[in-house]
């Protein structure tokens, strides 16, 4: 391994937005301040989350998506075509939390939908990456929605004229997705990773008759959504992709629980990315059996630090962990990352900016024991 593959120490990509920033989206959204006081405002936040990972150690890092509203929702707002794209988007399922949080329910939109031909008005993601490259001699990570996950937002009635089938719209967002990695590659980006959460959520019966309503199969979910990806990441000799697979993250909640086992054969192997990023911060994951299918190309990255809690992981307790799962893959094929983003929209997690530092900082210290 090269480059950003050779990466020990990784991170997801949103980190939680500073109050600053979330006050200064409401006055945006609101008319209250104008577009070069809020833009001001983000660029602060991305400085600061930068700064955050630098100091943790991380030889890589991300914008902290503090651009975003959501780690998924700047497709509709660089793309034209959609309806009905509230916060509750991104949020709506039957959230399960513990004690301190409890268990949430929010309803689809009844509105959401695409309702038109997708026409880009801007690229997604390449004033994040543009940005953050120049604030920093780190490697800068830039994450991608995976192309299938946007199912959520096709609707058999409210779609029929723009989009009459599934399919259809989803390669359309393939293209779209495959044009935002050939700009970031043209601008020097050299590690792509593409998220893709739906693909365990078809792990639970209710979700996968969901995904399945909207006329897919399982099966046609590992084929022709993993051909998707395929296509989003082209081929693209010396820059790193990394596939990232959770079971749902939203204010400390999780959608579903299950072992990788029923997608670890086929989605391990037949997606093209070199980083696999695995969540198993607990026992909603399951064992390490599956990851006896990681190909020997690959890397498999174990997000063992929970984004959910303030929970205090040491670098003892993280060796043994890897240790353990190098007994399906070797050590020099693992790396150590959280298991998914501290904030995955603007809701973010139950847990302090401190916390968050100090597990960052635990994960580099735990690669630097192992790995040197």
């Amino acid at each position: 391994m090269s480059g950003a593959g050779s990466i020990r120490a990784d991170v997801i990509g949103s980190l939680l937005r500073p109050p600053e920033l979330l006050e200064a989206r409401k006055r945006y959204a609101a008319g209250e301040i104008a577009a070069p006081e809020f833009k001001r405002v983000e660029d602060r936040a991305v400085d600061w989350a930068i700064s955050l990972q630098e100091r943790a150690g991380l030889p890589v890092v991300t914008d902290g998506e503090m651009r975003r509203e959501s780690f998924q929702s700047q497709l509709v707002e660089a793309v034209e075509g959609f309806a009905g794209h509230t916060i509750d988007a991104w949020l709506w399922g039957d959230w399960h939390g513990d004690a301190a949080v409890g268990d949430k329910n929010t309803e689809r939109p009844p509105e959401l939908g695409v309702v038109g031909k997708l026409r880009r008005r801007r690229h997604l993601s390449v004033e994040e990456f543009v940005y953050a490259r120049a604030r920093t001699d780190r490697v800068v990570k830039v994450t991608l929605p995976s192309p299938s996950m946007y199912a959520n937002l096709w609707s058999p009635e409210l779609s029929k004229e723009a989009y009459p089938t599934l399919d259809g719209f989803l390669e359309d967002v393939a293209g779209i997705l495959r044009e935002e990695v050939e700009e970031l590659v043209r601008l020097g980006a050299e590690y792509i990773q593409l998220d893709a959460p739906h693909y365990p959520l078809l792990l639970d019966p209710k979700t996968l008759r969901f995904y399945e309503e909207r006329g897919w199969s399982f099966d046609r979910w590992m084929s022709r959504g993993v051909e998707l990806d395929n296509h989003v990441i082209g081929a693209h000799p010396g820059v790193t992709f990394a596939f990232h697979l959770c079971r749902g993250n939203q204010g400390s909640r999780w959608l579903v629980s299950g072992s990788y086992e029923p997608l670890a054969r086929h989605l391990f192997a037949n997606v093209n990315a070199d980083r696999l990023m695995l969540e198993y911060d607990d026992e909603r994951s399951g064992t390490f059996e599956p990851l006896a299918h990681v190909p020997e190309d690959k890397t498999a990255v174990l997000g063992l630090v929970t984004t959910k809690s303030g929970r205090p992981e040491t670098p003892e307790d993280l060796e043994s962990r890897l240790r353990e799962a190098s007994g399906y893959v070797p050590l020099e094929r693992l790396a150590l990352s959280p298991q998914c983003g501290f904030a995955t929209s603007i809701v973010g997690n139950a847990l302090s900016i401190e916390d968050e530092e100090r597990k960052l900082r635990a994960i580099v210290q735990t690669a630097e024991n192992i790995w040197g």
